[in-house]
């Protein structure tokens, strides 16, 4: 008889659901995805639903439900943390409270209600840590038969940042530090104070952080006042917070306005507002405080464990940044990231531990190759469903029967400047496009950034673009001798595609260093030459490497530009309605779907579509 295990995150954020029957990660899913709701953190009743179809199994038949924290562990830490700072937060107290006690509390009794609507049956219900769960999920479906783990984020129940060790089947905690005490809240505390969005600006911060100069006084001033005032490292990656400063244990807000302002001399920026260069000063500095402790904190693993590898998850394990400077350190021989690093990854990992630490089943390791299945783990949709959307929005397509004929056709429109939205087979799990819901662009064209910023996602100027490369040719483009299926790594555009810059680079305005022509692939080399990597394998994902290859083909190179497929403030498309709607209310030239090519010049106005821009509140 199989284990069949649906482990569930939810009343965060970035609610989920996943599968995992007999050791094998079955399907996984965003909430988001589907009611269309930016990190929706309500129970994951779409995404369990579609997880156990594609498994095609009942509620009756599981053999238990993971949930990815223990809530009375959270509402202790709530309840200490408001005692330990009394008469402060009165205020957020009094939010919390009702909600606490009239449901959260009674978690248990609210999950078998919510859970009740998947179906019959008594099912025993597992409640693993929050950084078990994230360990869980870096740890089991990785590469390696024995690691170190290391789990970065804002916080759990208590804990904020852990140290583990993985082997075989068991995974051991030996480090642990506890709320308030967080670099996942520092960093948002940052966001919110660049005028960013805390839990969904934090990779704004990332990209604007190399705007900022790190030769500038006032860049090392923003990055001694922090180390100075704000938080207190320790040599093992370990942290205090200075609490005077922050107001996110007892208040409605991250930080303390007036004080941070009186420290750093700047007032909070306000959103949307433009940015100077103060506020990319500060970015970089705040990711550069970051790494140095991040970097610290993977020593801290090595010694403890002795392990050759390092895998990662949490929030902060989302730094792409910080982790192409981690690899680059060689603390570890290689290192691995889940690639739904975050709290919906949290789904994952709670039932995998429940695999493996509450049945104690055996690990089997493919080496070299991890269980992820490239992330592809979402919903697929098949070209009877496609049609489906053209005949019901009257929508003129081209149909192609060979597959390769339909990839020299988009290759050559890719090569005259089009931007493509391209569709195909199942979702991504986890924040990033891989090219099943991408939108696709070429990257030797030097206005590419700009348009798709501007016109297609809706979104700031400033923010850069990722490539995904042909795995075979990364070296040819990058400072990387490895493959980085999941975008989780940022490195340097290989030195020999670089073009020289003007003398007055540093000093110029942001957009007219983002505009300066600094490479032969200019719309993905970003303002310090450096790239966010994925590398398609041939095997993995056929489909996408096929469109690459042809496009390398035609022009020579082997990569292109790859965003998710939405607009500002959406969750990525998963439907062929939610691909075709994205498509007409964006200038995206030609949109893929399955083996069905759509050209913009030839659409009928979409009927009855609201406007995208009230729908989805900006991220």
């Amino acid at each position: 008889m199989s284990e069949i295990i649906l482990g569930i995150s939810a009343y965060y954020h970035d609610s989920a659901a996943a599968l995992v029957v007999d050791g094998e990660i079955i399907a996984a899913a965003h909430e988001e995805r589907f009611t269309r709701k930016k990190h929706d953190a309500d129970f994951p009743f779409h995404a369990a639903t579609y997880v156990m179809r594609e498994a095609g199994v009942s509620y009756e038949d599981l053999t238990a439900v993971a949930f990815y924290d223990k809530p009375y562990l959270k509402f202790e830490r709530l309840l200490e943390t408001y005692h330990a700072f009394v008469p402060k937060g009165l205020r957020s107290f009094l939010s919390a409270m009702p909600v606490w006690i009239k449901e959260k509390l009674f978690m248990k009794k609210m999950l078998k209600e919510e859970l009740s609507q998947l179906g019959k049956g008594e099912v025993p219900i597992l409640f693993p840590e929050h950084h078990l769960s994230h360990a869980a999920s870096a740890f089991y479906p990785s590469p390696y038969e024995e690691a170190a783990i290391l789990t970065v984020d804002g916080v759990g129940e208590w804990a904020t940042t852990t140290i583990s060790h993985g082997k075989g089947n068991e995974i051991k905690m030996l480090r642990e530090l506890n709320f308030p005490h967080s670099l996942g809240l520092l960093y948002s505390a940052f966001t919110y104070y660049t005028g960013f969005k805390v839990n969904s600006g934090e990779y704004k911060l990332m990209g604007l952080a190399p705007y900022g100069n790190p030769e500038a006084e006032e860049t090392k001033i923003f990055r001694e006042k922090i180390f100075s005032t704000l938080i207190d490292v320790r040599e093992d990656g370990s942290l205090l917070l200075n609490m005077d400063y922050f107001q996110f244990a007892t208040g409605l807000k991250m930080a303390h306005d007036k004080k941070w302002e009186a420290l750093f001399g700047v007032p909070r920026r306000k959103e949307e507002s433009e940015l100077d260069q103060t506020y990319m000063n500060m970015a970089l500095a705040i990711q550069q405080v970051t790494e140095e402790i991040v970097l610290k904190l993977a020593q801290t693993a090595k010694r403890l464990t002795g392990a050759r590898y390092l895998v990662l998850a949490g929030g902060v394990a989302l730094n792409c940044v910080a982790n192409g400077k981690l690899l680059a350190q060689q603390i570890f021989e290689d290192i691995w990231i889940q690639p739904a690093a975050g709290d919906a990854g949290g789904a994952l990992g709670a039932a995998l531990a429940a695999r493996y630490l509450w049945k104690k089943q055996k690990r089997t390791v493919v080496q070299g190759k991890d269980a992820m299945q490239g992330a592809y783990l979402g919903p697929a949709f098949d070209n009877r469903a496609i049609y489906h959307v053209a005949r019901k929005n009257q929508a003129p397509y081209h149909y192609f029967e060979d597959f390769d004929e339909l990839t020299q056709k988009v290759a050559g429109i890719l090569a005259e400047g089009k931007v493509v939205g391209w569709f195909q087979g199942r979702a991504e799990f986890g924040p990033r496009a891989l090219g099943n819901r991408s939108i696709l662009g070429d990257p030797r064209n030097p206005e590419m950034q700009k348009k798709m910023n501007l016109k297609i996602k809706y979104r700031e100027g400033f923010r850069p673009f990722a490539p995904s490369v042909l795995e075979e040719d990364v070296p040819k483009y990058f400072d990387l001798d490895r493959k980085s299926p999941y975008m989780l790594l940022v490195m340097p555009v290989a030195e020999q595609r670089l073009k020289a810059l003007p003398a007055n680079y540093a000093s110029l305005d942001l957009y007219k260093r983002l505009y300066c022509l600094r490479s032969d692939i200019p719309s993905i080399t970003h303002v310090d030459f450096s790239a966010r990597i994925q590398s398609v394998n041939k095997e993995t994902n056929p489909r996408y490497w096929q469109l690459i290859n042809a496009f390398k083909q035609l022009t020579g190179y082997g990569i292109v530009v790859n965003t998710s497929f939405n607009v500002r403030g959406e969750p990525m498309v998963l439907t062929p309605d939610d691909g075709y709607r994205c498509f007409m209310r964006t200038e995206m030239d030609y949109l893929v779907m399955g083996n069905y090519l759509f050209s913009k010049e030839e659409q009928p106005v979409l009927k009855n579509d609201s406007n995208w821009q009230t729908e989805f509140e900006l991220d």
